[in-house]
């Protein structure tokens, strides 16, 4: 009799482990590095689910279901017939007849919206929830989560990090009704002969003297609005963007005439650190391009306040006689040394992933930027991108955060973030665009005393948090009596990532 899974294709004793764990021990959150096969995991709990009745795999983007619904095609010997591939370019229509289909894959926006207007029901057996780490707040796999889980359906979520904060971990177990937790990471015994070694270098690199200067400016103008700010009974958190979006929400809620003084320091506040974000972290280019949106917006005192500052004048003026932000060149030096390997660099900033391609071109690189539909990209354009990239007709692609996650982009050689980010999901992420099927490299450029660093310390306290996090919870939802699996430490040469610090 033909199996379910095609000739070759022959699952690791973890995988098999894992999906398992998750038919005996009900609703489980597997966090798995990326390349190591969460989704042949979930083929190994459809196969079995799927006897009992519809199963659905959700992942966040068009792109990354149409990928899942094509590789579980070529892996397994699933009538193709039986399977259905939803999406919002489907007529609604025509879906309700396709959510009869015994395996389906779609986005949770089509779910949600049909499983709202009864178009189809939550009786599934098996809910697939592919990058679970987005289940928080009102997105769309919340609601799914509920309604299926209150029709009984075996959840399984799938990422390759949850979140560095017990909060937000426990809002995406308390959202999905997890019950079960499998962790594996790079040191584990049973997956560390199948990860691929990846070595991570992390570039310094100092200001420079207009820079700096600039820099000096922009602190001594945002440390006297904060001071007036303060007057009025609120003290901006300088280093925290987030703190800062959350005090516009306190002022807001002021019954005090004082209230439209405070929003005007607050707004010169938020600008100012703005500024200096993109001085320390990105470049003259993309900072000057922040300028000239400034100066289009509806004149305000803020607005003014900066503009009539003496001390923006000179940094306008220094401006004039700087050259492109250091990081930039040392990245031109280090793509440089890595001729004909594929590489992927990633950008916080649009203008910025502009202004790196068109340098890295006048210097004779085959460069390219891959960005999303906010710059009028459709995702035909994309998808034409990437299999110009897979093909090599470029070697170099720029992207922003849409190259983390959700979009089928080919294993590469290296991957450089032009800036270090504190979000340690997003940082997991881009490095696992790096090697997943041979050795690869990760270069994360840093400049000096800036908040580059504080982002850098901030990640890699997060990262280490979800692990303990995480494993702490894996032990809470054991079964009483239950062994767990001990997760021994590899050290010396044999550790699969190695890391080090160049200052240049």
């Amino acid at each position: 009799m033909q199996g379910f899974l095609r000739k070759g294709i022959t699952p690791r004793a973890y995988q098999r482990a894992i999906a398992g764990s998750a038919l005996a021990s009900g609703n489980t959150l597997v966090v798995l590095p990326t390349g190591l096969g969460k989704t042949l995991i979930a083929f190994l709990v459809i196969e079995e689910k799927v006897k009992q009745g519809r199963a659905v795999f959700l992942a966040p983007t068009k792109p990354l279901v149409q990928q899942h619904h094509r590789t579980f095609l070529e892996l397994t010997h699933f009538p193709g017939e039986e399977t259905a591939l939803i999406t919002g370019e489907v007529q609604p229509k025509n879906r309700e007849k396709m959510w009869n289909k015994r395996v389906c894959f779609s986005t949770p926006q089509s779910l949600q919206n049909d499983l709202k207007r009864g178009r189809t029901g939550a009786d599934f057996s098996l809910c697939i929830i592919d990058e679970a780490h987005r289940s928080v707040g009102n997105y769309a796999y919340t609601y799914v989560a509920e309604k299926c889980n209150e029709k009984g359906a075996l959840i399984l979520g799938l990422t390759a990090s949850p979140g560095g904060s017990k909060k937000r971990i426990e809002e995406i177990v308390n959202a999905l009704g997890i019950q079960n937790i499998e962790i594996r990471t790079a040191a584990d015994s049973d997956v560390a002969s199948y990860v691929k070694p990846l070595e991570i270098n992390f570039v310094r690199v100092a200001l420079g003297k207009s820079f700096s200067e600039i820099k000096k400016l922009l602190e001594a103008m945002l440390k006297d609005y904060s001071k007036y700010l303060s007057n009025f009974g609120f003290h901006a958190p300088l280093k925290s963007k987030k703190g800062l979006v959350e005090l516009r929400v306190k002022i807001m809620r002021m019954s005090s005439r004082i209230k439209y003084s405070a929003l005007s320091f607050y707004s010169s506040v938020f600008n100012v650190v703005h500024m200096l974000e993109l001085i320390e972290t990105q470049g003259l280019a993309t900072f000057l391009s922040y300028v000239e949106k400034l100066k289009t917006r509806p004149d305000t005192k803020a607005r003014r306040r900066i503009f009539a500052d003496k001390r923006f004048m000179q940094v306008l003026k220094l401006c004039q006689t700087s050259s492109e932000h250091p990081k930039l060149c040392e990245l031109i030096k280090i793509l440089s040394g890595l001729k004909g390997e594929k590489v992927l660099v990633f950008a916080q900033y649009r203008d910025q992933v502009k202004t790196i391609v068109s340098t890295l071109q006048e210097n004779g690189f085959s460069a390219k930027r891959f960005v999303g539909k906010k710059e009028g990209v459709t995702s035909k354009e994309q998808k034409k991108t990437i299999e110009k990239f897979a093909k090599g007709q470029f070697d170099i692609m720029v992207a922003t955060s849409i190259g983390e996650e959700g979009l089928d982009i080919p294993s590469v050689d290296t991957v450089v973030f032009f800036e270090p980010i504190a979000s340690e999901i997003r940082s997991i992420q881009r490095r696992g665009r790096a090697g997943r099927l041979k050795a690869g490299k990760v270069i994360v450029l840093i400049t000096v005393g800036t908040r580059d660093e504080a982002y850098f310390y901030s990640s890699r306290k997060k990262e280490e948090n979800m692990k303990r996090i995480v494993g702490k919870m894996k032990r809470k939802f054991a079964a009483p009596g239950q062994k767990k699996r001990p997760q021994k430490k590899r050290r010396g040469k044999s550790q699969p990532v190695q890391r080090k610090i160049t200052d240049f």
